[in-house]
């Protein structure tokens, strides 16, 4: 009688063909050609991908233009406002010796950064120089003019720290009477607080709105190519490798509107350079206005890319999804 043979078992599966090198050397392959076939369909379709990208481009220009508008307006306000002298009126009848006593005693504060004391015959000599009162100088018996400090408060200030340095000149002995703006860097410290508020809210929408563009953009490309999409996943594709190259789609067309947005705003900077070189000039030079810095514009392309690929990954994730459930 024959032994009766056992099924023939079929060869166990060679374990080394899939070992960790070669996975992530197809994981690299796959990368590497997910980001030129994307780049290559941005490409085949010219018009399109150039208008996305100018629409992102200008909405990512915009928060860059106001950001150049308000650290100028800072900048002017610096020059002008916040090192502004303040003017401290002595007592009439205060002599040379008081007025330098009053110095002095203010001189020990750390908010000072210099005083000047102006007598009152130096009053007298710039109001002759006034076109109109030189007559009228002349007329008068006495010079009713006090001793004047010019107080130069140090550099940095913040509108509070100035108004404390008032109040004690204020309270000063054989100070009648202190002229100050710092209504005016109030007002100047509140216009800065709101202007930078705005610019932060401003970029945080249009960044929304790029990403929302972005994501239209992937979901029509994607609908287009559901078909395609469908035989993928029916032949066993999982769903990181069905979207990987619309997510580098997403991260091009960021990356493309970043690089846009930032040749805008130095076109901006350039188109306005003409007028800020003659109201640097009305000042002699005492105001100074500056461009956007360079690390912002380095950084403005790559946090588009950022933007551009959150947007493709939420719009494939759930596309990609549905069709898979589907």
């Amino acid at each position: 009688m024959n032994a009766v043979r056992e099924p023939r078992r079929a060869p166990e599966p060679d374990k080394t063909r899939r070992s960790g090198p070669h996975k992530v050397g197809a994981w690299r392959e796959h990368h590497a050609w997910s980001l030129s076939i994307s780049l290559r369909r941005l490409g085949a379709r010219p018009l399109g991908t150039l208008l996305t990208v100018a629409v992102m481009g200008v909405a990512l220009a915009l928060p860059l233009a106001f950001y150049l508008l308000l650290g100028n307006v800072q900048r002017m306000g610096e020059a002008l406002g916040r090192n502004q002298t303040i003017s401290v009126f002595m007592k009439p009848g205060q002599n040379a010796g008081m007025a330098e006593t009053a110095a002095s005693a203010l001189r020990g504060r750390p908010e000072v950064d210099e005083i000047a004391v102006r007598t009152p015959k130096d009053g007298l000599d710039e109001l002759a120089e006034v076109q109109g009162f030189s007559g009228a100088l002349q007329s008068l018996d006495a010079n009713p003019l006090p001793f004047v400090l010019s107080v130069k408060p140090r550099a940095g200030l913040t509108a509070d720290e100035v108004a404390r340095l008032v109040d004690a000149m204020k309270n000063t002995p054989g100070v009648d009477m202190v002229q100050d703006t710092g209504s005016w860097r109030q007002r100047l410290d509140a216009l800065l607080g709101v202007g930078t508020r705005a610019v932060t809210l401003l970029a945080l929408l249009l960044g929304i709105a790029a990403l929302l563009v972005v994501g239209n953009t992937i979901r029509v490309d994607i609908m287009s190519r559901s078909e395609e999409i469908g035989v993928l996943l029916l032949i066993g594709a999982s769903r990181p490798f069905v979207r990987r190259p619309y997510l580098y789609a997403g991260a091009w067309l960021g990356f493309l509107a970043g690089v846009f947005a930032v040749v805008l705003a130095v076109v901006l900077e350039l188109a306005m350079a003409g007028p800020i070189g003659r109201l640097t000039a009305a000042y002699d030079g005492s105001v100074s206005f500056g461009g956007l810095p360079a690390w912002l514009l380095l950084a403005v392309p790559f946090t588009s890319a950022v933007l551009g690929w959150v947007g493709a990954r939420l719009v494939s994730a759930h596309l990609i999804h549905r069709m898979a459930s589907a």
